[in-house]
């Protein structure tokens, strides 16, 4: 099995994922977003930190592994996982999904299923995602260049998307957000 093919392929199938995600989900009204450039922000900082994991895995400064597929394969995995538990919390939300912030018409808060443990699982997904993508560089800088930067801009979304709901729905959500964790559940 050649693995470079397979992570090739699993990336083709995320990049072309969130491209039909931009293209199906966002918000339908012009001005309905309020995610004050927090997406565009997060593309940039993720292509920026993808083209320099591959600068600095080409140097091969901070490599580790030795050319084992391990590393690799279990970024793969975690890749998987990631997009897994993605869609699963984007198929929850149905309709309300928008890939960028914003309320939609009849916007309720879900506290079901993935939702009871987690308030943000497509971003955990993500991020898993992410951190399987560095792991795949075998390499200490490319993983720290990839993940880093990436989950302080997913962060940075969590403040804007959290500000937002606790205006659309006030103590609701407030009472919700006392009741799980952001990113990782029992923890954070």
């Amino acid at each position: 099995m050649n693995i470079g093919l397979v992570l090739f392929a699993i990336s083709v199938i995320w990049l072309g994922s969130e491209i039909v995600l931009a293209r199906v989900t966002h918000s339908k009204q012009a001005g309905n977003s309020l995610d004050r450039s927090s997406l565009r922000l997060l593309w940039t900082v993720i292509v920026v930190s993808i083209v320099l994991a591959n600068f600095v895995t080409v140097l091969r400064v901070g490599s580790f592994g030795n050319g084992s597929t391990v590393y690799p394969v279990i970024g793969i995995v975690l890749i998987v996982c990631g997009l897994a538990l993605r869609w699963v919390a984007i198929l929850s939300l149905k309709r309300q999904f928008t890939v960028d912030v914003s309320i939609v018409e009849g916007h309720r808060i879900i506290s079901e299923g993935i939702y009871r443990h987690i308030r943000h699982p497509a971003y955990t997904g993500s991020l898993v995602s992410f951190f399987g993508l560095g792991f795949c560089f075998s390499n200490y800088l490319a993983l720290l260049i990839v993940f880093v930067p990436i989950c302080g801009a997913f962060l940075h979304r969590v403040k804007i998307e959290e500000r937002v709901l606790v205006e659309a729905f006030g103590n609701e959500y407030v009472q919700y957000r006392s009741s799980t964790k952001r990113l990782i559940p029992g923890v954070y």
